[in-house]
């Protein structure tokens, strides 16, 4: 069992996932065999591929941002990549100045899912399944920050890349940004987390029709369903990104924070029930 605490309030979750400590605001949980999973997942996805995720905290305007680098390879999440990916998301956890978060990429593409040298290195149940354990944590803790997050698709978002997109709380489309579930097509399923969070936000019926199709997802499309929350319309993308954000981050942090968790809470994001009880 794990206790939320606000300076009024005392939430209960099942299932604790992540320890978040902020002003006047503590989540823990309690170390499980998960842990240890998650450390040899580390051990073994460091060492494989090159590539990078760039993270920049700005204290002044309290918005974040997480840049994937390795256009030479469509921006596919290599070994290394996915543990810079997971150490960044806690980094963010204890930023207590944060409000807001940006998730870009460099080059043409947002994400074409994991790096093929990498899944190749671990073509085996074992490690497939320390991946798949690493990166859904890690997908979990982003969606689930205590900060408004965005993410900008302005190319395409293929596999894995089509999950990460989905972690977010909101996504900023441009003409030439799509989505594409192509998991099924490669005789496997949603294995970070994206498959459940793409029914929460589209329902059942959408969902399982762009899982069960694999067909691509234009922004029209994503924008009629509500997979995309805005088309981008200039040349300077993060600028307007940002300017969109303003109205959404205007609030202190620790406001911010409890929206989110009101929000998660009464959708099922966290947990399967949550009690409130006032101190």
């Amino acid at each position: 069992m794990t206790c939320f605490a606000t300076a009024s309030a005392v939430f209960r979750f099942r299932q604790p996932y992540t320890i978040l400590q902020r002003t006047k605001l503590v989540l823990v949980r309690p170390f499980s065999s998960h842990d240890e999973e998650l450390k040899q997942a580390r051990e073994r996805l460091w060492p494989l591929g090159a590539g990078n995720i760039d993270l920049s905290m700005n204290s002044e305007t309290g918005i974040a941002t997480l840049v994937l680098r390795q256009p030479d390879k469509k921006n596919a999440l290599s070994g290394r990549m996915m543990v810079q990916l997971a150490d960044a998301v806690t980094e963010l956890e204890n930023w207590r100045e944060g409000r807001g978060l940006v998730l870009r990429s460099e080059g043409d593409f947002f994400c074409s899912g994991g790096d093929l040298t990498t899944v190749e290195s671990i073509n085996n149940p074992s490690d497939g399944r320390l991946m798949c354990t690493l990166m859904q944590d890690t997908t979990t803790r982003l969606h689930r920050l205590p900060l408004v997050s965005v993410s900008i698709v302005h190319g395409r978002a293929i596999g894995g890349g089509a999950e990460l997109v989905t972690a977010t709380d909101f996504r900023l489309f441009t003409l030439r940004g799509n989505i594409q579930f192509v998991q099924g097509a490669m005789g496997v399923a949603t294995g970070w987390g994206g498959g459940t969070r793409l029914v929460r936000l589209l329902g059942p019926q959408k969902a399982m029709d762009l899982l069960l199709t694999a067909r691509r997802c234009d922004a029209e499309e994503a924008f009629e369903c509500g997979l995309s929350n805005f088309m981008l319309k200039t040349n300077n993308l993060y600028e307007e990104t940002l300017s969109w954000m303003q109205n959404r981050i205007k609030f202190q942090s620790e406001i911010i924070a409890a929206i989110k968790n009101i929000v998660h809470g009464a959708t099922g994001i966290y947990i399967d029930s949550l009690i409130l009880a006032c101190c």
